[in-house]
């Protein structure tokens, strides 16, 4: 779009622009044209794809989604001037009979209405004041308008707004609906469950003026009220019980979602609803629940599939979680600013991934479980569960108390038995009975049992520390003993394995690990599979 003015006065423009006005002026027009309520959707779906924010696709250096560069002076002229649509070159271009200077151009898919013409030149013409982002503003109280119908009785103002449309459109209000149809109705929106029977009879046999406050304050009470207004909740926080992906194994979300229907049913007010969801993990003294409500942050499904590049589905976490949040909270579309800036949206990609780093703070694994929730999680016992644990933890103590208490008997009884064994037959059972391989690690490594070959260390020089009874081998997360190829289990083996430890850090680490590679026949061929025996931290 090249700002080089046709051969034609400015008083012939000015003509056409009042022509059009006059020929399609439209009541429905607002009598104040708001930049983001009528403007911005205006430019967003016919000028941006030109003149917005994709720098590889902006024409003629003109930009309509900033203020400064929409008002700047461009090729010689202005393309807004507050006040005067009359020398607004972007007046002359929506409205010119010029083939070359039209705009949008003849061929393009989308064109202006009259009425949309209408709403940028009384925009211009009221003084083109500009609105930040609908997303980024705070909300602010409609004014209730006045109303003329003398039929109808206001009763709210949401009375106003609906009789304000009606006058506006040339309707009438519809007759009150009978009390019958008003019951199953606020039943139905309040909790989704029509009224029972009783209940309708007990409405509608209460002549009261209160009988209909009755009924919604009843509702409202009702659990089911919770219920309802979460549903739309869940649903765009991408709520599940299951991971999503390949089997879409179970899991255990259903804590977040009472916890969310809990919310509506205490009206807990809108802020603290956002600020628990998004970061109630990391409020000072952070209680259960509010570390419960953090769960929004991991509706997101997880892949437990084996072939998968566990780095790269730990990046489309992450990249969920931007998305919704911003969908949910802001209504923007800011997934589009992954790979470049927002075409349409105020979001650049740097800010796409400042974003990101926020949510990026999360020891999460790009490969999840396949049944049951993935790490890192909590126990999550509800009011009635941690009630019960509480006793159970009591009865446990009491147990363990007595338990400390009869260990002389104990002591005194295993010996008594111990010196039967002398003169008793032969046991059924040895302690190699089943026993496939046994490795001593005590000072030497040494094969003890079976045919396999001795322990050897790698990943370190060989190193042992005060055990038991002789030096045993010492582990540090770098060096570790290969025990060979023993302990082949399948899937659905049976088996045991001991070893003694003595753990010195905190952050726990494996015991004992098997894994195999799998064979480029098995369409893994860059993954393994096998077993192991992890200490946790903690």
């Amino acid at each position: 779009m090249n700002f080089h003015r046709a051969n034609h006065t400015l008083p012939a423009t000015l003509a056409l622009v009042c022509a059009l006005a006059a020929a399609h002026a439209d009541e429905s027009l607002p009598a104040t044209v708001e930049f983001n309520r009528d403007i911005r959707p205006i430019l967003s779906d016919t000028c941006f794809q030109c003149h917005g924010p994709d720098k590889a696709k902006r024409k003629a250096g003109l930009r309509l989604d900033l203020e400064a560069s929409a008002k700047a002076k461009l090729g010689g002229h202005f393309t807004i001037v507050p006040g005067q649509p009359a020398k607004s070159e972007l007046i002359r271009r929506i409205t010119t009979r010029e083939a070359d200077d039209l705009m949008p151009p003849a061929e393009a898919a989308r064109q202006l209405t009259p009425r949309q013409v209408e709403l940028l030149r009384r925009w211009i013409e009221q003084g083109a004041k500009w609105q930040p982002h609908w997303a980024f503003l705070a909300p602010k109280r409609s004014v209730v308008p006045n109303v003329q119908s003398p039929k109808f009785q206001v009763q709210n103002p949401i009375d106003s707004f609906v009789l304000a449309r009606l006058e506006h459109a040339g309707l009438s209000p519809s007759p009150e609906a009978n009390r019958a149809a008003l019951i199953r109705r606020v039943a139905l929106d309040l909790t989704g469950l029509p009224p029972t029977p009783a209940e309708a009879d007990a409405f509608l046999a209460d002549t009261s003026p209160q009988a209909y406050e009755r009924v919604v304050d009843r509702l409202l009470a009702s659990p089911r009220y919770g219920e309802r207004m979460a549903i739309r909740w869940i649903d765009a926080a991408r709520y599940a019980d299951t991971s999503g992906y390949q089997s879409d194994g179970e899991r255990s979300m259903w804590r977040w979602r009472d916890w969310v229907i809990d919310a509506f049913n205490r009206n807990l007010p809108y802020d603290q609803f956002t600020l628990e969801q998004l970061a109630g993990d990391l409020l000072p003294n952070a209680t259960l629940e509010q570390r419960i409500a953090t769960g929004f942050n991991r509706n997101h499904r997880g892949n437990a599939e084996g072939g998968i590049v566990p780095e790269e589905y730990a990046v489309e976490y992450v990249v969920d979680r931007v998305d919704t949040t911003a969908t949910v909270w802001l209504g923007l579309t800011m997934g589009c600013a992954r790979c470049h800036d927002h075409k349409y949206d105020p979001v650049t990609q740097r800010e796409f991934y400042e974003v990101f780093a926020l949510f990026n703070n999360l020891p999460e694994k790009g490969r999840a479980i396949k049944v049951g929730n993935s790490p890192p999680f909590i126990t999550a016992p509800t009011t009635a569960q941690a009630t019960q644990l509480a006793q159970l933890e009591k009865q446990l103590a009491a147990a363990e108390t007595r338990l400390r208490e009869l260990e002389p008997q104990i002591i005194a009884g295993q010996a008594a038995w111990e010196k039967t064994l002398a003169v008793a037959p032969a046991l059924p059972w040895t302690l190699t009975s089943g026993l496939l391989a046994r490795f001593e690690l005590a000072g030497t490594l040494t094969s003890a049992f079976g045919t396999n070959p001795p322990a050897k260390f790698e990943g370190g020089e060989a190193a042992f520390a005060p055990g038991r009874g002789p030096p045993a081998a010492l582990l540090d997360g770098r060096r570790f003993l290969n025990c060979g190829d023993v302990g082949g289990f399948g899937f659905f083996d049976k088996f045991t394995l001991a070893a003694w430890i003595q753990p010195r850090g905190t952050n726990g680490g494996a015991i004992v690990s098997r894994m195999v590679e799998q064979g480029a026949d098995s369409g893994f061929a860059s993954d393994s599979e096998g077993y192991s025996v992890h200490l946790k931290a903690g």
